[in-house]
């Protein structure tokens, strides 16, 4: 009923029904039915038709008062939104965990802003899993073993990334060399992977729920402390990469490994994709693509 208000008051304001079709890009017929469909609906005559044009009826009139207000309002209101869901221009609220954000994705956010610095980039980093609607961010990043598991979201799965076993070739300790000896060795982890259930290529599954000497909830401290030579950890490969590029660190066991964790994007199902976060998306696949501790989606 909205658009035949509109029509009806782009007819009046015109003055021709001719005129109003070709303001709206429509035919005269449509606009015709059109109008003549909502006059039906209110049963009343809005415009009197004549070969001098149209003029407004007495209800015609009041009903012209009471809604042109409110049609022009609506349509500045979507010219609005379609401006603001369209254009490169403006903020870009972005969820992330810590350990991807703050560290792997560090030359991502440099390249990002460089490349447009017309985004403003809101980016909240956090341990716990946020709510992006209550929020109000636009797009999330999400680690997870599996599907996300609300159905009020779009995901999209990018890839995953190993975690392995590592150490500082320092370590004052014996490295194990078996999965059996794993247990006597002193270890390091964060809250997130206190449970260690480890693969040898996809074959085996042993679970290993070993209490740790370190506990963080920050990946970075555990990262530190295995550099320390203070025990060894079970971390995602996008972490520890340039560690064992260097030698400060070295995979223990590394026929063995964690469960895969899965990167997933996701945002809410009932809201659009602003432009700036459809290229926010484009850009950070083709980063992780380019990542060699990156494993992408088929």
């Amino acid at each position: 009923m909205l658009d035949d208000l509109k029509i009806f008051i782009t007819a009046a304001n015109k003055n021709s029904l001719t005129a109003a079709a070709q303001h709206l890009n429509m035919t005269i017929a449509t606009v015709s039915r059109r109008i003549s469909a909502l006059e039906q609906k209110l049963d009343c005559e809005l415009l009197h038709r004549s070969t001098k044009g149209l003029k407004l009826t007495p209800v015609g009139e009041s009903y012209y008062e009471e809604c042109v207000e409110l049609i022009d309002a609506l349509d500045q209101r979507i010219s609005n939104l379609d401006q603001t869901l369209n254009s490169l221009k403006g903020d870009l609220k972005v969820l992330a965990p810590v350990n991807l954000g703050s560290g792997p994705l560090d030359a991502f956010w440099q390249e990002f802003v460089q490349r447009h610095p017309d985004i403003e980039l809101n980016i909240e980093l956090s341990n716990y899993l946020q709510d992006i609607r209550d929020t109000r961010a636009d797009i999330a990043l999400r680690l997870s073993s599996g599907n996300q598991p609300s159905s009020s979201l779009i995901q999209k799965k990018l890839g995953h990334i190993v975690p392995i076993l590592v150490a500082s070739p320092k370590a004052s300790f014996i490295l194990p060399k078996t999965i059996e000896d794993l247990p006597q060795a002193p270890s390091i982890s964060s809250h997130i992977y206190s449970e260690w259930l480890l693969t040898n290529n996809g074959s085996d599954l042993h679970p290993l729920n070993k209490e740790h000497q370190h506990l963080s909830n920050d990946m970075t401290i555990t990262l530190n402390l295995v550099k320390a030579g203070a025990g060894l950890a079970l971390m995602p490969m996008s972490l520890v990469h340039g560690a064992l590029e260097t030698g400060e660190l070295i995979q223990v066991l590394p026929e063995w490994r964690g469960q895969n964790r899965e990167i997933f994007l996701v945002w809410p199902y009932r809201r659009s994709l602003s432009a700036r976060a459809k290229l926010f998306k484009e850009e950070l696949t083709t980063f992780l693509h380019q990542q060699h501790w990156f494993h992408p989606s088929p």
